[in-house]
């Protein structure tokens, strides 16, 4: 428990950083200028964290858990230090993605440590505490971003990371001393599977960041991409098929359960991501919200995940049983997002709310269960970058969904908002007075051109939350494939089951856990 501590406190660091941000988003697009940009205040952040999680993950492995996650708390907070400072959106994505760099070493830290120290059948109720933490950052996390970009300066959104971060450091230092040290001589980095993994990837951003917007889909520049893109992933999974320390091990995919989980946790990335990032634009510029409020509306959201990570920890716990949660999750997820769709400017607040806590039941049942999953499908010696690597699915799905999404939102409402305002929005102008709106600013317009605006966000909002419908309705039919495997840690026969299986797949350098019969 007093590891535990440490944990929980470097999670709320992670995690409340990116829900302080999102309510101040319309504040530093209008102030720094870029509607263009804006996804990639959150994708510079998300892009940096899933590239960096497989490495810190692998770090950890071969150094010891300890030392890569106090260096990750580092980087964090001086990423946090540099954004307070940004004086242009070009700064601030950079310095953002220095701080996703620390944040994919606390994620995956926090995961390795317990699955190093607690076996799967009881880590579902430490999991569970730990993504209760998530709901309760994301709960609190915007209520700070939104009362600090009212009352202060968004800046400060940044850096009240700092003293929290201080105090993990003096806890972290002190809890994890304990864990085992690896021998230093025994190291070997894959710098070169790093080095490819993160050029396929943000390549993959850029398509759909740029696609359809700076570049037509089949320009030359998004076709080139593209390109890159197939042959760089080519060369990657190369040489990771022959390096000796593998950045990301594909052995693990091997388990179909660990493939499946994996997938699902990019779903849930893509959804939960985008749905944080568009939601306080809609309550904000549509339903009139000050970015105080835009945070406390999201309550809803989070309360209903909190809830149903708890409770799905612990029924995982007493009966050893998780298959209906991924499939519920998904199911609840696909509704959320569909009823997200047909928001307008006349959807009340309560009725948004009502949408919320569809949305966060998916998210509460699907956040722990895919690493478990995942968790429990590996062996032991690769825990590390199995849980490096599940989270890092996570995370591309988040930086493509919060991309791709912000890119059809802000193409659809600079559209809808030319077409609807004409010359009350400047004519040719329109685009560049989008690009620079503020909440503010919005309100000291004609009311003509208030509803114009407000409709054109209703039109990209929905149009990006059809978009993540889609994308969670193919999660309904990858839950359905998932099977009921024994967790380890069982006891009597159910552990007879589980650690002859293990045993085998560890010596082949494989799956954990052997297929088990579909419940």
């Amino acid at each position: 428990m007093v590891t535990m501590s440490g944990l929980v406190i470097a999670m709320l660091l992670a995690m409340l950083d990116n829900m302080i941000v999102a309510p101040a988003l319309p504040t530093i697009v209008g102030d720094l200028g870029g509607l263009k940009h804006l996804a990639w205040v959150t994708t510079g952040y998300i892009l940096a964290s899933t590239v960096a999680t497989p490495i810190w993950g692998k770090l950890g492995d071969l150094l010891g858990r300890r030392i890569t996650f106090i260096t990750s708390i580092a980087t964090f907070l001086v990423g946090s230090a540099l954004c307070g400072l940004s004086q242009n959106m070009g700064e601030l994505i950079g310095f953002r993605a220095l701080q996703g760099l620390g944040a994919g070493g606390l994620m995956v830290g926090v995961m390795a440590v317990l699955a190093e120290i607690v076996p799967p059948r009881d880590r579902s109720k430490y999991q569970g505490v730990m993504m209760a933490v998530m709901p309760v950052a994301m709960i609190g996390g915007p209520l700070a971003g939104g009362f600090i970009t009212d009352n202060l300066n968004w800046r400060w959104a940044f850096y009240v990371n700092l003293p929290l971060g201080v105090i993990a450091l003096f806890v972290c230092w002190f809890v994890l001393a304990k864990l085992p040290r690896k021998a230093a001589a025994r190291v070997r980095i894959d710098w070169t599977g790093a080095a490819l993994l993160s050029v396929w990837i943000t390549t993959l951003v850029l398509i759909t960041s740029w696609g359809g917007s700076e570049y037509d889909w089949d320009s030359a520049m998004i076709l080139g991409l593209a390109v890159v893109t197939v042959l760089v992933f080519a060369a990657f999974v190369f040489v990771e098929r022959r390096a000796e320390e593998p950045i990301m091990p594909l052995s693990v995919f091997a388990d179909r359960n660990f493939s499946l989980a994996g997938a699902l946790s990019f779903i849930v990335g893509f959804a939960m991501f985008g749905g944080i990032t568009l939601l306080p634009q809609f309550q904000q510029y549509v339903q009139g919200s000050s970015a105080t409020n835009s945070g406390l509306l999201l309550m809803p959201m989070m309360l209903a995940a909190m809830v149903l990570s708890l409770a799905g920890g612990t029924y995982i716990s007493k009966t050893g049983r998780y298959r209906i949660l991924p499939i519920a999750g998904t199911a609840l997820m696909a509704a959320g997002l569909v009823l997200f769709a047909t928001m307008g400017p006349d959807t009340t607040r309560f009725t948004t709310g009502l949408f919320m806590v569809v949305l966060g039941l998916g998210m509460g049942c699907l956040m722990q269960t895919t690493m478990l999953i995942a968790q429990n499908s590996a062996p032991l010696r690769d825990i590390g970058a199995a849980t490096g690597a599940a989270t890092f699915l996570r995370n591309m799905g988040g930086s493509l969904g919060v991309s791709l999404l912000g890119t059809l939102y802000a193409s659809t409402l600079t559209d809808s908002f030319t077409s609807a305002a004409g010359s009350a929005a400047g004519g040719a102008d329109a685009g560049s007075s989008v690009s620079g709106m503020t909440p503010q600013a919005l309100r000291a317009l004609p009311e003509t051109v208030q509803h114009a605006f407000a409709q054109a966000v209703s039109d990209g909002v929905d149009t990006a939350f059809a978009w993540g419908a889609g994308a969670a309705a193919v999660g309904i039919v990858i839950a359905l494939f998932i099977r009921q495997v024994p967790l380890r840690g069982f006891t009597g026969a159910d552990a007879k089951k589980t650690e002859a299986p293990e045993a085998a797949g560890a010596a082949a350098g494989t799956a954990a856990v052997a297929p088990a019969a579909a419940e």
